[in-house]
């Protein structure tokens, strides 16, 4: 099973080929898009809450019927997934879990700065060419001030579907770049197509919002026994600790996959990153031997810490 990136934002073209290619080795996929994104109906804004998201999850495994399930948790999905393992009646629905490249999965890690990935293309990208909400004065506006805090995310100045319809892949620009290495700044695949982008800037915030204001879910995450994979890229755009909080309190991360030569986006469909990535996820569901080195181990998180900043 598939938990995608958003945190409420359709599942995109590049992830679509990805989970194509994991069919083809021979997994049964299964993904969903998150209340609020795609084909999925909205939710009144106060129900987008990361707690919501958790339930989701655990009412798709057991819509499904087909038993436990292996979850792949990729950036605000992976969030999704190590919450859920913290949880003891979701974490029973799971078999094994992969976390990749995740958020921070709490408000104290929220919190956390610090070194972030080798260099990303951000800054470096051509700018994206298409339409842009955000040339529109309101549409600018509401969506600069709710990412400021300055106005919440169920304002009237602009409604739920008009900014999910409005706001475009263009305006998530420089976000997208930040999701490549620096190398890589000038082939930048297409990640989605004008018909099939979604996102929900509002919903967005108010799922990290209220991350934001939970509280640690360390010492319940301690308790977790199901066998987990935490997935990290060279260049990724997010804090450093982010990931290795859930590799210093999870017991059961077997082993965690640095993924040298890729950004937060780790299947992008260049070179051999969609292969190498599939290796890695199959091995693991497979118990087999792990591609690459098991970096950074617990011990070895000081240092990592220390080589990124």
């Amino acid at each position: 099973m598939y938990l995608n990136g958003g945190p409420v934002r359709g599942i995109s073209v590049l992830d679509h080929r990805f989970l194509q290619l994991l069919a083809r080795q021979g997994h049964d996929v299964y993904a969903y898009e998150p209340a609020g994104a795609g084909r999925s109906d909205l939710l009144p804004m106060d129900q987008y809450t990361i707690s919501r998201s958790v339930r989701d999850l655990a009412a798709f495994v057991d819509r499904l019927g087909k038993g436990k399930a292996d979850v792949l948790g990729f950036s605000s999905g992976g969030v999704v997934l190590t919450r859920a393992l913290a949880d003891p009646g979701v974490a029973a629905r799971l078999h094994r879990a992969i976390i990749a490249d995740p958020g921070p999965m709490d408000g104290p890690t929220a919190h956390i700065s610090g070194p972030k990935g080798r260099k990303s293309a951000r800054g470096l990208a051509p700018a994206m060419t298409g339409p842009r909400s955000t040339h529109v004065p309101r549409y600018a506006v509401a969506f600069g001030l709710m990412r400021l805090g300055l106005l919440t995310p169920d304002t009237g100045l602009i409604g739920q579907a008009e900014g999910d319809n409005a706001f475009t892949a263009a305006d998530l620009g420089s976000d997208t770049a930040s999701a490549y290495c620096a190398r890589d700044a000038h082939r930048i695949p297409t990640e989605d197509t004008a018909r099939t982008f979604s996102f929900s800037p509002a919903a967005s915030l108010r799922v990290q919002q209220t991350i934001k204001d939970s509280p640690s879910i360390a010492r319940r995450l301690g308790q977790s026994r199901i066998p987990a994979m935490l997935m990290i890229a060279e260049c990724s755009s997010q804090v450093r600790r982010w990931a290795t909080e859930i590799l210093a309190h999870d017991p059961a991360v077997r082993r965690t996959q640095y993924m040298r030569g890729v950004g937060h986006h780790m299947w992008n469909g260049l070179d051999e990153n969609n292969d190498r990535a599939a290796a890695v996820v199959t091995a693991f569901l497979r118990d087999e031997p792990a591609p690459l080195p098991n970096h950074p181990t617990r011990d070895e998180i000081p240092a990592f810490l220390r080589d990124h900043k």
